[in-house]
């Protein structure tokens, strides 16, 4: 399942992320990743340590928190803190495949579900598209600034080079009480036609109580805890 969720950050989120960013100090992407990773990868991140990500991470959850499509997409049990990078002057990062655990304070979550959430404009910046790879072919990804994607972590993908500008997101890992990809997008559409049905006065109360229950028993048969 890919997942364009636009408007996650509001004006004055996006405005207060952005200052602090171009006001960073950066350290090299290649201190977070294994060996193979290092040679794919070439960018900037705000350092592990650094209390500014905590803070601003801070801020992207709680956007998260209350957007209900993303609830209902990515059905979290846990999330990684988020991160922050940054790609200018040719920065990229070839194809590869996230890893299966990822650290997360002190502990590790599965990655289930991957994320990334636009800070910058496409106006801003030449190259810089997520290109993530599946069964159809390879979708490229380039959104408006404050819009999130969602997408599973097993997908190859990468980050085409930035040739003018810079690139700055945000990104983290999910781990899905729904582990499977299908289960987890049966689910979301069969939320989303609950909600669709729902809305004024349809007629069909029996048709969605019957649905809604289908789901719960659905989620109850196949959710992790």
């Amino acid at each position: 399942m890919l997942l364009h969720l636009p408007g996650i950050l509001t004006p004055d989120e996006l405005a207060h992320l952005r200052g602090a960013l171009e006001a960073a100090d950066w350290t090299d992407g290649r201190e977070t990743v294994g060996a193979q990773g290092a040679r794919a990868k070439r960018n900037e991140q705000l350092p592990e340590a650094s209390p500014l990500r905590a803070q601003l991470g801070k801020i992207v959850l709680a956007a998260l928190a209350r957007n209900p499509d993303y609830f209902n997409a990515a059905l979290p049990l846990k999330t990684s803190a988020p991160r922050f990078n940054r790609y200018a002057g040719g920065g990229e990062y070839g194809f590869h495949v996230d890893g299966a655990m990822m650290r997360s304070g002190d502990g590790y979550i599965r990655s289930d579900l991957s994320c990334t959430l636009f800070l910058c404009d496409p106006s801003e910046y030449d190259g810089g598209e997520l290109i993530i790879h599946d069964t159809y072919g390879e979708h490229e990804v380039k959104l408006p600034a404050g819009d999130l994607i969602l997408y599973p972590s097993s997908s190859l993908h990468r980050v085409a080079p930035v040739t003018r500008g810079a690139r700055l997101a945000s990104f983290l890992w999910i781990q899905s009480m729904i582990r499977d990809d299908v289960q987890r997008q049966t689910l979301f559409d069969l939320d989303l036609s609950i909600r669709q049905l729902g809305g004024g006065d349809t007629g069909n109360h029996a048709a969605i109580l019957r649905l809604t229950g289908i789901y719960h028993n659905l989620l109850r048969r196949w959710a992790d805890s």
